[in-house]
């Protein structure tokens, strides 16, 4: 079991919140506390806004060649780490080991691509307009950033971040997620044992709201990072407004997955259900709505539930097992208040439906039928081991109903036709879309929303442009 005190990180050391004020961590698969985390206070905060100014003065100045090397150093002491770090994130969070095993996978993997990234960084000569004159586009760092990351995927959700920042040649704040502080801990210590230099990457715990607030209103924070829901993402988009401060806003989703009738069915069934009750649920990209062909209805239902079945629900240490808890009491809520809805409104549960156990914050894998569009399960984002599978007619229909919503991170549909897999690309109002599969975000691949779902992409050369600026050169010579 982890007992340990989470510190804050500024100006290359660790250290206390100034009052010493700590935060109870808790394993969410028995309840007890693991350890405990600093709370910043403003004068902490203030120490972090400075630290990342004079950090950036040196950061911007180093090559991206120099800056690819740290950053490959990075990612190789992440690997180093990689067993401890995955038990901390179970521990924590609660997913599966071998999930968190492959989750800092794909963190050494945005490390990597980032550090290339670093060198790709380009610019372009405009056509000569008149002898001895040159006009350039160039890029350069932004500024120092802030960055405010979730519990749900903390190691790569954060890498994201660091690891486009730093590549760009930014310094940064960084306000992870108190509920899974350890994996940003130690991502931050892989930073500072590769030889980041002081005052390039800061971390701070501490209240949400003071963080954010404090950290945007100082001019010395140029763009904000934020991966989270869509009500803290309109307030911060609102005060970075305020200030006129670009944004990356990677909010809520409620994803449909669409199965046509020639699609194949079984396969479909599988592999929707492995992915929707991946993380138990706790996924901006999941499964979030399933509507399925009149004619493949049963089949598909039948296969799914054959699979819901199977899955074995229990702490993430434990062998064999293929979903956690929820991360917090908050989700075992929303669970309940969801599935009384939809019980309210005639809706049948056709396996799951409560709390799993008496200790831990489980809830069973739970699938309903006979759910109208407007319930709330339909039209809020669960995040958690409940979904919705409805039967639909026609393509038209279908598309209407996927796109009904106000927000659009991904969509997914399964089918064995071309054109009708064209028709599905040309016509979801979604960011990220599978086409007979459910890719992993991708560090190459650019990562963002439609509608209320986000501003700006993560990954990809989009999100790490992100992290720069542009200037314009025209020059003559005497």
């Amino acid at each position: 079991m982890l007992k340990y005190e989470s510190l804050l990180y500024i100006n290359g050391e660790w250290c206390s919140a100034t009052d010493s004020v700590t935060k109870a961590v808790i394993n969410p698969a028995t309840e007890e506390i693991v350890g405990s985390v600093a709370q910043a206070t403003e004068s902490d905060i203030q120490r972090a806004i400075d630290a990342a100014q004079k950090g950036f003065e040196i950061w911007r100045r180093v090559s991206p060649q120099a800056r690819k090397a740290v950053l490959k150093k990075i990612a190789v002491k992440i690997m180093e780490r990689r067993e401890s770090l995955a038990v901390s994130m179970t521990l924590e969070q609660g997913k599966p080991l071998e999930e968190a095993r492959l989750e800092i996978d794909r963190t050494v993997d945005t490390f990597e691509w980032c550090a290339e990234e670093a060198s790709r960084t380009y610019g372009r000569v405009l056509p000569q307009r008149k002898p001895g004159s040159r006009e350039m586009v160039i890029r350069e760092p932004v500024g120092p950033v802030a960055c405010f990351s979730p519990w749900n995927f903390p190691a790569v959700m954060t890498a994201r971040k660091i690891a486009a920042a730093l590549g760009a040649g930014c310094s940064l704040v960084i306000k992870p997620s108190e509920e899974a502080p350890a994996i940003c801990v130690g991502l931050v210590q892989a930073c500072h044992d590769a030889g980041l230099p002081p005052g390039v990457i800061n971390l701070l715990f501490g209240p949400s709201d003071k963080i954010s607030t404090q950290l945007i209103e100082s001019p010395v924070i140029k763009k904000i990072s934020l991966t989270g829901s869509v009500p803290v993402g309109r307030k911060l988009s609102s005060l970075a407004g305020q200030h006129l401060k670009p944004v990356t806003m990677e909010l809520g989703g409620h994803a449909p997955v669409i199965v046509f009738d020639d699609a194949d069915v079984e396969k479909a069934a599988t592999m929707t259900a492995a992915f929707k009750f991946r993380n138990a649920g706790q996924v901006c990209l999941g499964v979030s709505r399933i509507f399925v062909q009149q004619g493949i209805y049963e089949q598909f239902l039948s296969c799914f539930l054959d699979h819901v079945h199977r899955l074995k629900v229990g702490n993430g240490m434990e062998p064999g097992v293929t979903m956690g808890p929820l991360a917090n009491q908050r989700r075992l809520d929303a669970m309940d208040a969801m599935v009384a809805d939809a019980q309210a409104r005639g809706a049948t549960i056709r396996t799951g439906g409560k709390r799993w156990g008496d200790q831990g914050f489980f809830w069973e894998p739970t699938v309903i039928t006979d759910i109208a569009d407007d319930a709330l399960l339909m039209t809020d984002e669960p995040f958690g081991p409940v979904v919705p599978v409805v039967s639909f007619e026609n393509f038209d229909e279908v598309v209407q109903r996927a796109n009904q919503l106000s927000l659009g991170l991904a969509g997914y549909a399964f089918t064995g036709s071309l054109k009708r897999s064209t028709a599905v690309v040309d016509a979801l109002e979604v960011g990220w879309l599978g086409v007979n599969n459910f890719s992993p975000a991708l560090p190459e691949a650019p990562f963002g929303g439609m509608k209320d779902s986000g501003i700006g992409y993560e990954g990809g050369s989009e999100g790490f442009l992100a992290y720069t600026q542009i200037k314009f050169v025209s020059q003559d010579s005497f």
